[in-house]
């Protein structure tokens, strides 16, 4: 989920909290408790800092590690022992408990959206991405909103987020059986179709769809269980040959390969290079398909700059290229 939808959570499970008679009846622990439930919540996104390196390493990497199970097991250890000094009345247990539940709900939660997390790590390197909720799900941010409001105004925290997270897991249930029916609409407009990707939007009834089948590619959204393809692309098998063998050494490339499950492949020759290009199909927008790797060669096939991330535009892509050569 987005960073504004994990503060309000955190905020929630500490109001949740109360519900914990220890908690309760001790202020020193219900003040720490509400601390390191925000501080929780937020925690496994400090990989978010990784941009600051460059796009390879940020999209190989971030939800990976510091949502693994290793992980959600020492961020409360070190929250806990982060504010437990601040707090020495405090219990203890029940501070690492409480700490412990927003830092496992952060990663459970951010399973349900399309990038997913590689939260089996380290049995397996695979993501976990369910594509039922937008990374910003206006509703669960706006139910999240009301419940704190009722709370602000003097309401007992225990009832008003129990039954909003009730109507939350609702809501999801909902999301999964609106997905379940594009699924099978998709089936009914594409018979041949052996992988398919369904992504929601921002918006509750449309949908992102790429689908593939032996022969082709086929891009397009859903709205209820309307289907509406908009390209069809011819598959084509990366070429085994020095080129592209080439290209895949580059960081930016591979770190997309990793990644991408579904997408293109370009050439383009000029009179004194080559441009490998790699199109992830899933996020099409606008008649454009922003997340992209680049990479430029010269003859000698020396890489000589290369990009990967979301580019909205050719002039800002090219841009990108020459400001960072070789990335």
């Amino acid at each position: 989920m987005d960073t504004g939808t994990h503060i309000v959570m955190g905020f929630a499970i500490g109001g949740l909290a109360a519900i914990d008679p220890v908690v309760a009846n001790d202020p020193a622990t219900a003040q720490s408790v509400l601390i390191a439930a925000v501080i929780g919540s937020q925690a496994p996104d400090a990989d978010t800092v990784l941009k600051l390196r460059n796009n390879a390493v940020y999209i190989r990497h971030h939800r990976g590690i510091t949502h693994s199970v290793p992980a959600v097991m020492l961020w409360p250890i070190a929250i806990t022992a982060a504010i437990y000094p601040f707090f020495p009345e405090a219990n203890l247990l029940h501070l690492w408990l409480w700490t412990f539940l927003a830092v496992f709900l952060h990663v459970f939660v951010d399973i349900f959206n399309s990038y997913g997390t590689q939260a089996l790590r380290p049995f397996s390197s695979r993501w976990v991405a369910l594509g039922v909720i937008n990374t910003f799900d206006p509703i669960i941010f706006g139910i999240h909103i009301i419940g704190l409001i009722i709370w602000g105004f003097g309401a007992n925290p225990v009832p008003t987020f129990l039954i909003m997270y009730a109507v939350i897991v609702g809501y999801y249930i909902v999301r999964f059986m609106l997905q379940s029916a594009v699924r099978h609409s998709i089936k009914n407009t594409i018979p041949k179709a052996d992988n398919v990707i369904i992504a929601p939007t921002i918006r509750f009834y449309q949908w992102r769809i790429a689908a593939e089948t032996k022969e082709h590619f086929y891009v397009g959204r859903a709205y209820g269980r309307s289907i509406t393809i908009y390209d069809k692309f011819k598959k084509k098998s990366i070429p085994d040959n020095e080129i592209f063998q080439k290209a895949k050494t580059d960081r930016n490339v591979s770190a997309f390969l990793s990644f991408s499950p579904l997408y293109r492949w370009e050439l383009s020759e000029g009179d004194d290079q080559y441009e490998v290009r790699f199109i992830d199909l899933r996020y099409r927008s606008n008649d454009h398909y922003p997340f992209v790797a680049v990479v430029q060669m010269d003859k000698d096939l020396e890489i000589q700059s290369s990009y990967t991330g979301w580019i909205f535009s050719e002039e800002k892509l090219q841009k990108k290229l020459d400001i960072l050569p070789n990335e």
